[in-house]
């Protein structure tokens, strides 16, 4: 089974893309700390997320920068070759739910 839970905050304001066939997209970026036994540092994760239709809507307006999201949803990866022959890889989650933590509060100052 392919899901996925990502809780972290909002690297940027949610950018809202309409289609002419009416469905929404809206695309933004998670930061998710952890720590690194390592390293014995945190460290910092950064997850592409995706939503359509009425939750991309609903994320378009109330994801902003600093604003502590879960996205709920399943991984995505695109392969390709890149103009130097280099293969690439590209993970994004595809959401099928998103839910804020936190007030507005939580953001002021970000």
């Amino acid at each position: 089974m392919n899901t996925a839970t990502i809780i972290g905050r909002a690297g940027q304001d949610a950018e809202i893309k309409y289609f002419e066939s009416g469905k929404v997209k809206t695309t933004f970026s998670l930061a998710v700390s952890r720590w690194d036994s390592k390293t014995k540092e945190e460290v910092t994760d950064w997850y592409n997320i995706e939503v359509w239709d009425k939750q991309a809507e609903f994320a378009g307006e109330y994801v902003k920068k600093g604003r502590q999201v879960v996205a709920d949803g399943r991984i995505s990866i695109s392969k390709w070759t890149d103009q130097s022959g280099e293969e690439r890889e590209r993970f994004l989650i595809i959401a099928n739910n998103i839910r804020l933590l936190g007030s507005k509060r939580d953001t002021e100052g970000v």
